[in-house]
């Protein structure tokens, strides 16, 4: 198969798949698609099912690249692969968010260290109340962690955390009106319009991200 048809077969699953991410697992050494004489790459079957298991073990497991590489050499060798993986993103929604997280459970969880995770509270990535971090702090800390195998360092990540606060203030702005209300579902109104709002903004600010890194590839 050609670049474009591995495409189509994987964008079902991994709406975001793109030929420059192909070629970067390719640089990698993850996926090794055989050359044509005139250069282009071709995909067996194989190689798709390669890439569906990489991009699903980053998606679903947020594993490192040279964790998911361990684990490919390992199938390639017939053996188990090595050591347990970090827990999954939860599949029901809120989970990781009704947890009382710690320092040492976020560490546990991840399969980082205390140390690691102490260096994002210092940072002001994560946010303590008291001796405990909010919900998001297992999925803030597996994200970072693929961040830094980039070179981006957990002190490169204030602004965004300020910029997350300022979006937030935005949106409390904007339901202010609705809590106020006397009548019974005003709480709920606004509950509804937040998330609506949070996920409009998310989405927008994604968008501008996508469109700057278009060019960078």
């Amino acid at each position: 198969m050609r670049i474009s048809d591995v495409l189509n077969h994987l964008r079902g699953d991994f709406p975001h798949v793109s030929h420059s991410k192909l070629r970067f697992l390719e640089d990698q050494g993850l996926i090794t698609p055989v050359r044509t004489p005139a250069g282009y790459r071709q995909y067996s079957p194989a190689d798709v099912e390669r890439l569906r298991f990489v991009l699903s073990e980053q998606r679903d497991s947020y594993l490192p690249l040279k964790v998911i590489k361990e684990r490919l050499a390992a199938m390639d060798a017939g053996e188990p692969a090595p050591g347990p993986s970090p827990r999954p993103a939860p599949d029901g929604p809120g989970e990781d968010s009704r947890r009382r997280w710690t320092v040492e459970s976020v560490a546990g969880t991840t399969g980082t260290s205390v140390e690691f995770v102490e260096s994002l509270v210092t940072a002001g990535v994560l946010q303590p109340s008291g001796d405990t971090l909010d919900g998001s702090a297992a999925e803030v800390v597996r994200i970072v962690q693929r961040l830094t195998e980039h070179g981006i360092e957990p002190r490169h990540l204030r602004p965004l955390r300020a910029s997350a606060a300022r979006h937030v203030a935005l949106v409390d702005q904007a339901v202010a009106p609705y809590r106020s209300h006397q009548n019974g579902n005003g709480g709920t109104v606004a509950g509804e319009l937040a998330a609506e709002l949070g996920d409009l903004l998310a989405r927008l600010h994604t968008t501008w991200i996508r469109q700057g890194t278009d060019g960078t590839v």
